[in-house]
């Protein structure tokens, strides 16, 4: 279970495909704190660190999580976000996140807000996806490339958030540009009210 708030980002250093799974080795500053098995949010998707050596760690994503999520695109170099899971006695700064990346989205508009930056992201329009609670409100949270936001402007599938200089400095929508495919996740509370009607 993640917040969403970003630790910081990772550095790819290396990519090998094993067979469909693809192998990740990453740098960061917390690297020596941390432990095989453990779960580490890349990008909003929930990781498995298996190999760790030299000031790098490894995790292996699958064909289903490369499927639905960005990892696949990386490139030695990129930047990644990255966040440990909470702790239990920790204050929930920003909202619940599974580490389920549920699809991507594309970036279609980047506009400065005088200070901030606005992006808009534009995903899929699937009624079924939408009638199983994968979509967006107005001032709900969502989860872009494993960043907790608040949502404004929402449509039938689009949306746009607000970054603040902080945020565009220390996660990698520093990065993002038009036609850049990020991770999103939609908000848990939402899957469940809308599987909730369903069964009523």
């Amino acid at each position: 279970m993640f917040s969403g708030i970003i630790e910081e980002f990772a550095t790819v250093i290396a990519i090998k495909k094993d067979r469909e799974n693809i192998d990740f080795t990453l740098r960061c500053s917390f690297v020596d704190e941390l432990e095989i098995d453990q779960s580490v949010a890349h990008n909003g998707v929930c990781l498995t660190v298996v190999n760790i050596e030299n000031g790098t760690y490894t995790v292996t994503a699958m064909k289903e999580t490369l499927d639905r999520s960005n990892l696949g695109l990386l490139q030695v170099g990129e930047k990644v976000n990255v966040e440990r899971s909470m702790l239990m006695n920790g204050r929930l700064d920003g909202h619940i996140v599974q580490g389920h990346v549920d699809e991507t989205a594309r970036c279609i508009a980047k506009e400065d807000a005088n200070g901030s930056t606005y992006f808009t992201f534009e995903y899929n329009e699937d009624k079924e996806m939408a009638q199983n609670g994968y979509f967006t409100v107005n001032k709900g949270s969502v989860t872009v490339n494993g960043v907790s936001l608040t949502v404004c402007n929402p449509t039938a599938n689009t949306f746009t958030v607000a970054i603040i200089p902080y945020t565009l400095e220390h996660t990698n929508f520093c990065d993002i540009q038009i036609g850049t495919v990020v991770n999103l996740e939609f908000d848990i509370i939402g899957k469940y009210i809308a599987r909730l009607q369903q069964l009523r």
